[in-house]
Parts: C-alpha cells; structure tokens; sequence
C-alpha cells in the first residue's frame, strides 16, 4: 500500500509540475502573439511632429524583437532598445520627411561603445543639413552622452544639473589573489607579449605591454572624442583637453561659462522651445514620435524594391562554435548565412559588420574560410564597429577591404589558452583527491585536477604556436603584407582604428554606409537594395532552447545585483574551451 501512494504521489506532483511548465508556456506564447500584433503596427505620424531620440537605451547592432521585454525570466529585461542600424535609416528618412521638424535628444548614459555613437552622431550632422535644428536636453551628461549631445544645435542643462567633463580611463580587473586564496592556479599557454587576456588571472597590475597599447588606444579615443566636441561646439582642441585636465566644470554654471552648453533650463522651457520649433504655440500639445516607432515605420515600408542586393551580415558578439544566439556569432550560423549569401545571384555584394572580441579559434577559422570562397564571387567590404579584434579581426581580415572608425578598437593578433588547475583547491581546501589508471601518457592531458607536465605544456604550446602562425598567415595574405610584418605589428596588440588604418590593418576609415556604398560600386550595380542576415533567432524559439539558462542567468542577477557582471567574467574566463583568439581584456572605458 505505501508503494502504491508512493506511486500515486509521484504522478500527482508530476502532473502538477507539467500543468505549471504548460501553463507558463502558455502565457508566454499568448504574450508573445499579442505583442507580435501590436509590434507589427505602424504609427502615424502628425504634422509638425518632435522626432523624440532617446539614447539612453541600449544601443545594439540591430533591434531585437522585444516580444517578452516585459517578462525578464523568459528573457527580457523591461527595457527598449534599438539597433543602430534603425536609428541610422530614420535619421536619414527624417531628413527629408516633412512631417518632421526637429529632433528632441536625450540622452544622460548611453548604452553603446563610441564607435557606436560616433557613427549616430556623423548621421545627426548629416540630419542638420536639412536645417532642421536638433535640441538636446539632459539633467545630467556623462562624458560620452555630451560627446553625442555636442553636436545639437543647443545643448541645454537642467539648472541643479551635471556635465562630466574630466578625460578617458579604462580599469582591469584583477583576480589573482582572490585564485590564490581559493587555491586555484591558471596554467596559460600563449602567443604574443601583447596578449593580455591572461593577465587578470596571473598578475595583480598591468604589465608594462598592457600599460603601453591601453595608453596608445586611450589616448586615440580621447582624441577623437575632443576633436568632435572641438568641431562642433567651436572650441579649439587645447582648449578643451586644459579644461578636462584641470576639472574645470564641477558646477552647471560651469559648463556654461566654458561655452560646452547653450544655456540652463529646466524642462517645461525645453517643451515651449520644442513646440515653438515644430510651429505649436503654447498652449497646445507637442506632437512627437519616438525612434523606436519611427524605425518600425521605416521597416514595416516594404515598397523599397530593386532586383540587385547588397547583403549586410552581421558578426556581433563572442565567436562560438555551433549555432549560438543573437548575441553570439554561431560559427555554423554564420558560415551557412555567407553561403547562402555567395549562391545567391540576386546579391551582388556583401558587407560583413563585425562587432566582436573574438572567441574560438577553430570557429573564427571556419567563417574566415567562407569569406575567401565568397570573394572569389563577388565584393566582401568589412565593417568594423566598437571593437573587431582578434577572432573578430580573423573573420573579416580576407575581405576586399576594411573600413574602421577612428575609434573602433581592432587588431589583437594572437592566441592564448587557460588550463585551470584546481589541485591546492580541491587537496588542501576541501580534502579531495583523485587517482585512476590511463591507458596511454598523455590520456589525461588537459586534466584541471593536477598541474600540467613539462610534456603536456610543450604539446599544448606547440599547438597554440600552430594556430597563430595559421592566424598571421590568413592576415598576411588578406592584407598583402609578409608574415614577417603582421608578426611585428601583431603579438596580441590592440590598435586603435587610426592607427590600424596607418599600419594596413584597414584600408581608411568610414562608416557603415560607407561600406555598403564600397560593396556596390565594387559591385559595379548602381540601383540596389540592402538586406540584412542572419535571420533573428525568434524570442519564443530561443527561449524553448535556453529555458534553463534564462532562468539561472535571472535568478544570478537578482542575487548578486551589482555583482553580477564580476561573477559573469570569472565564469566566462572558466568557460573558454579550446584554443582562443581573443580580445585581452573587456574594455569599459569611463
């Protein structure tokens, strides 16, 4: 009788279990089909309408679907965001669009590198040729939201306000003492006194290469983010870099006294000047359109048509092997996307966008070999976005040519592996210990329970040394330059995109549109249309396949709270498998 209730307790808490999963399902599909109907909607747009440019969501390659924004365990996080593509085509619909008669920017911390925003702030300049004005408006400005808002045609402070204004600097952390206290040795094999991505795990300071290249690639940021500021506010480039170094704007009146902004004004002035701009007199209601429904306005335009393509592939996030996501550059993926790009004879020219730090080598090696058979068949310009090093560099080094940003962050030339080794941890902290039998020396190689043998790190070094002389190889015959050369220049050093295109790394700087201009008149196709690839993996789909981890990742977030991003680079360090080429360090530049 117990076993038969044991039974009966089972299968009831089985189906209990299996009705709250259908039903969570359920729920989620329901949301997700109500919120596809409403995304697909268009928004009209009035007369004399304020384009409304919030910046300080995130800015990301391309806009994701946010059909379960609001349901942060399925995935989303509660927030808009928008690819920089969309905020490039409705700048430029908007432009010419009657119904628009200024931009409203607001910004306080964007969420982009400074490529990013420098490709958003030329497409604002670009804007202004219309003779439409732009009004930025802030409570408060970082370093990089000012860098966009300089360019308005006023730039306004709240009153009791803040700008920064103080210079660049990028920290490393460090977590060699934290792995010396828990007993944890990290075993590095690399290829390069440049590549630091080992560095955090077996220093507890930069080395004085690390300090060398972070200051070469800091100090070309900085003076690109001066020299735009200098050229759009009319303030010389000394000037601004004196008031910087001596910390001359603590107070609102500050900013202005030093002529960074237009005046201080709280925001029901900001509204009258708005509705004066868009011909509204005061007493009546602003019209306004933000980006985002702007942007579903221009993609929901399908009478764009034309027989000859220009095809836009993005290669955005960690190189991976397999499928990986719409946050990752999934080698299969991917390679299978230029495939289908190369056979199509409707597509004339492809653009490869790359924003990586790269990842697996052997990955990285599978798409660059999809980009040589496909330049065989028709153009490949690359486009470099915030940062394209390493494996991100690998992927696109065979291209026809490569456009950058003076600010894009690329080369890092080389390859490293971690093996951790757990023995002091797992021995003297919690008293575990291990023995076995092999059947061959070398059957355990790479086992993280012991250190590694003299034997073991010369095989392992020897094919580390294989895979960088495979990497350096690739560049030199992509860029035209003896392997001799691209070894000097490579060893894991970060250039800036200035000097990347000094050294041949890239051919000149320029932006996305650039590039797509290049593939089409490399192309030799006048009428064109731009299409974009890999298809977005869908929401729900991503979900059903990472249901598991989405619910981890929730749960580790609401945790740790701040904590979270320290957790989640010492559990991506400990993940990287494989021999890798990757960026030295995750850059954060403040």
């Amino acid at each position: 009788m117990r076993e038969f209730f044991k039974y009966v307790f089972a299968t009831v808490v089985g189906v209990i279990i299996s009705l709250v999963l259908f039903t969570l399902l359920f729920v989620v599909v329901i949301v997700g089909v109500v919120s596809s109907l409403e995304s697909d909607k268009t928004v009209s747009v009035s007369s004399n309408s304020v384009l409304y440019l919030n910046m300080d969501q995130a800015i990301k390659e391309r806009t994701p679907d946010d059909t379960f924004s609001n349901l942060p365990i399925v995935g989303g996080d509660g927030e808009k965001s928008i690819g920089f593509n969309d905020i490039l085509k409705s700048l430029k619909k908007a432009k010419t669009d009657d119904d628009i008669k200024c931009i409203y920017l607001n910004v306080t911390s964007p969420n982009a590198g400074f490529a990013t925003l420098r490709e958003v702030r030329n497409a604002l300049i670009d804007f202004k040729t219309s003779k439409k004005k732009i009004i930025a408006y802030s409570e408060v400005y970082t370093q990089s939201a000012y860098y966009l808002a300089s360019v308005a045609d006023k730039v306004y402070l709240n009153p009791e306000g803040a700008l920064e204004f103080k210079g660049l600097s990028s920290q490393v952390m460090f977590f060699k003492g934290a792995l010396d206290k828990l007993g944890i040795e990290a075993q590095i094999i690399r290829v390069g006194s440049y590549k630091s991505a080992i560095e955090p795990f077996i220093n507890d300071k930069m080395s004085d290469k690390n300090r060398e290249q972070v200051t070469a690639y800091l100090t070309g940021m900085y003076n690109t983010f001066l020299e735009g500021i200098a050229e759009s506010r009319h303030i010389s480039t000394p000037t601004l870099h004196q008031i910087a170094d001596d910390y001359k704007i603590q107070q609102p009146k500050d900013a202005l006294a030093y002529k960074l902004i237009d005046g201080l004004k709280f925001k029901d002035e900001i509204l009258d000047e708005l509705k004066s701009l868009s011909g509204k007199d005061k007493k009546s209601n602003i019209s306004s359109i933000t980006i985002n429904d702007y942007a579903k306005n221009i993609n929901a335009d399908k009478s764009e048509s034309g027989k000859n393509k220009v095809a836009v592939i993005y290669a955005d996030g960690d190189i991976v092997g397999g499928e990986g996501s719409n946050a990752q550059i999934g080698s299969e993926r991917l390679s299978r996307t230029i495939r289908k790009a190369r056979l199509d004879s409707s597509i004339k020219a492809i653009v490869l966008r790359v924003n990586s730090p790269g990842g697996s080598a052997l990955a990285s090696d599978v798409i660059w070999r999809e980009i040589i058979l496909t330049k065989k068949v028709k153009p490949v310009i690359a486009s470099f976005g915030d940062v394209a090093a390493s494996g991100g560099y690998y992927i696109a080094c065979a291209a026809d040519s490569i456009f950058v940003q003076p600010n894009t962050i690329t080369g890092s030339i080389g390859v490293f592996g971690v093996i951790p080794n757990f023995q002091k941890l797992l021995n003297s902290k919690l008293g575990i210990t291990f023995d076995g039998v092999k059947t061959g020396k070398y059957a355990d190689i790479m086992s993280t329970n012991r250190p590694l043998t003299d034997g073991e790190r010369l095989i392992i070094q020897t094919d580390v040394n294989r895979v960088y002389d495979t990497f350096i190889t690739h560049v030199s015959e992509g860029r035209k330059k003896s392997k001799a050369y691209i070894d000097s220049i490579g060893g894991g050093r970060v250039w800036i995109g200035t000097d990347a295109v000094k050294i041949g790394l890239a051919d000149r700087t320029g932006s996305f549109n650039d590039a797509i201009v290049s593939a089409a008149k490399k192309a030799k196709v006048k009428e064109y249309r731009v299409v974009e690839y890999p298809e977005m993996i869908s929401p729900l789909k991503s979900f059903m396949e990472n249901s598991t981890d989405k619910v981890k990742t929730y749960y580790a977030k609401q945790e740790l709270g701040d904590s979270y991003p320290i957790y989640q680079q010492i559990k991506s360090a400990i993940s990287k498998s494989g021999v890798q080429t990757r960026m030295p360090f995750e850059i954060k530049v403040n």
